[in-house]
């Protein structure tokens, strides 16, 4: 029996409502310019206090704004109804190996965060609670879901990648086409129930099902109590992970260097701007000045515990810098944001230190949660991104 449903009641775009996720920004500004250059992105139902109109709200005041919106783009066509369906997924770009995914409803019962807690979607990164209230307060009150959780299915993304691929090539005309900030093209076709449905839910839900984008959203579908949650199942040859970057808008140690080598870092000056390194070494840029770190791992520590973006997180923010990793002089930046971009904002002033680290591998990925092994919060950054806005779930 497979843990992979039919969305009983959706709502297909009908274009011009496809947005990124709401954490996929380093700045809270962007979200305001998108949404005041479409107002009908699903930005504004996701983030209503960074809509124009709403700017100077808290997200729980601006909750009903977020209920009018999404029943004004009902009202107008910008979505329309189906029962019982499934969504067919295609991310195209030039370049690049189309990536394939099925939107569906997934049990939320089935969510395992340890080793000996039973379940078939493994997540197992950390998560700031403050983005997880906010999640439910917006299911609460919308009763509908505009964002999914990426699923990866590790035991069967062979057959279902290739099963995906042959159903988009015959599917015909698509209910929806959306083009991203990126320049990738997201194709959807509804399928209804049927042979085609059956057999792509059970491919979709016939393996270990790791979550790679949405570890806030499937808590929050937890939290919630929501028997099912939102999700695109996707194969491990439809995504790549991009680097996982930070930058510290203050600096609570003026001269935090020596600090750093004192608590066992290697660090050498660059004689070129910093980049994203190699896996062992992350590379920071500071007051004009780059620098190639090697952090000291903890002995007998587990192997997660060692990883770059671990290290960054207790050796360097905590340890040296004294800065909790929820703390708001800290911003997490994705892989859609170069490494020029990144001394930019330290150059601009806007930021006092860049950390850039090295991506995780997809095989280093899933092999950490099949093992259940805990991942630092922050550190991979799939692409392409599943969009939001495309397919809702309406609750209840």
């Amino acid at each position: 029996m497979t843990v992979v449903h039919p969305i009983s009641r959706a709502w297909i775009t009908t274009g011009g409502t496809g947005a990124q996720n709401y954490d996929e920004f380093a700045d809270d500004a962007e979200i305001t310019e998108i949404i005041a250059a479409n107002p009908h992105s699903a930005l504004a139902i996701e983030m209503p206090h960074r809509a124009p109109e709403s700017l100077g709200s808290s997200f729980t005041d601006a909750l009903p704004d977020a209920a009018a919106r999404l029943a004004a783009e009902q009202a107008r066509g910008g979505y329309t109804a189906a029962e019982r369906v499934v969504v067919l997924y295609r991310i195209t770009a030039p370049g690049e190996p189309a990536g394939y995914g099925l939107w569906a409803m997934v049990d939320t019962d089935q969510i395992s965060t340890a080793a000996d807690e039973p379940g078939l979607v493994i997540r197992n990164e950390d998560v700031f609670i403050a983005k997880v209230r906010e999640r439910v307060a917006l299911a609460d009150t919308l009763r509908t879901l505009l964002s999914p959780v990426l699923l990866l299915q590790t035991g069967r993304g062979e057959e279902l990648h290739a099963a995906l691929a042959a159903a988009a090539g015959t599917a015909g005309e698509p209910a929806a086409t959306d083009t991203d900030q990126s320049g990738r093209t997201h194709t959807i076709w509804v399928i209804p129930a049927g042979p085609l449905q059956d057999e792509l839910t059970a491919l979709a839900g016939g393996g270990e099902l790791v979550v790679a984008d949405g570890n806030h959203r499937s808590l929050a579908a937890q939290t919630g109590n929501l028997p099912r949650f939102l999700a695109v199942v996707t194969t491990p040859a439809s995504v790549a992970i991009q680097p996982y970057n930070r930058l510290v808008a203050e600096l609570p140690v003026a001269d935090f260097l020596p600090a750093l080598r004192a608590a066992g870092a290697r660090v050498e000056e660059l004689p070129r701007p910093a980049a994203v390194p190699a896996k062992g070494t992350i590379e920071l840029y500071v007051r004009g000045r780059s620098y190639s770190v090697v952090l000291p791992p903890s002995a007998g520590a587990p192997a997660t515990d060692n990883l770059d973006h671990a290290l960054v997180e207790r050796v360097l923010l905590r340890d040296v810098l004294g800065l909790d990793p929820g703390d708001k002089r800290i911003s997490y930046v994705g892989g859609d944001y170069p490494a020029d971009w990144l001394r930019g904002e330290v150059d601009a002033g806007r930021a006092e230190l860049a950390v850039l680290i090295a991506p995780v591998t997809v095989d280093d990925f899933v092999a950490v949660n099949l093992a259940r092994q805990k991942l630092p919060r922050k550190s991979t950054w799939f692409t392409p991104k599943a969009r939001a806005g495309l397919v809702l779930a309406e609750l209840g």
